[in-house]
């Protein structure tokens, strides 16, 4: 018998989904840290490169949003990366608080010298699923994303606790 049914179906559902979720990308982030590690990077300096690399030169703060990672972390990437002669900050000159991150041609040459390699191991990862599910599941993936960003799962929380004390209420009158 499994474990969740005593929390009822709806529950088990989600449960099932939320481990096999957590497996799934677990495995799929082990295996791609291994082979982005092959490169002399860490993940997170691989991230930054890539968004970089494909969009473009931006300040810390737009990195870290895009790469979700802490401005602290990020600190650190970025500062490991402009040791390596990988990237290079740049003071604005109306405003000399901000900052922008650009890719140094060495960085530009590592880029587009790893990232095919890897854009083609993670298409043989996908390639267990059809294109068709890979569209599916992308699809299913970032509704479930967007939907639980802070500001939806905030409302959709208060409108529950609203829910709740309202059927509280009403039964104890």
């Amino acid at each position: 018998m499994k474990s969740t049914r005593q929390y009822g179906h709806r529950a088990d559902l989600a449960l099932t989904l939320w481990v096999k979720l957590a497996r799934a990308s677990a495995v799929l982030a082990h295996r791609t840290g291994e082979q982005i590690r092959s490169f002399g990077l860490t993940p997170a300096q691989f991230g930054v490169l890539e968004i970089l690399g494909h969009k473009g030169s931006m300040n810390p703060g737009d990195l870290c949003r895009k790469s979700l990672v802490s401005g602290g972390n990020m600190t650190v990437v970025v500062d490991n990366l402009e040791r390596r002669g990988l990237v290079r900050r740049e003071r604005n000159r109306q405003d000399r608080r901000a900052i922008t991150v650009h890719l140094t041609p060495r960085g530009k040459r590592l880029f587009t010298s790893v990232f095919p390699r890897h854009a083609a191991y993670v298409a043989d990862l996908a390639s267990v699923l059809t294109e068709e599910e890979q569209v599916r599941l992308g699809a299913l993936l970032k509704k479930l994303g967007t939907s639980l960003g802070p500001s939806q799962a905030e409302g959709r929380l208060q409108k529950k606790k609203l829910h709740t004390i309202t059927h509280t209420r009403s039964r104890l009158s």
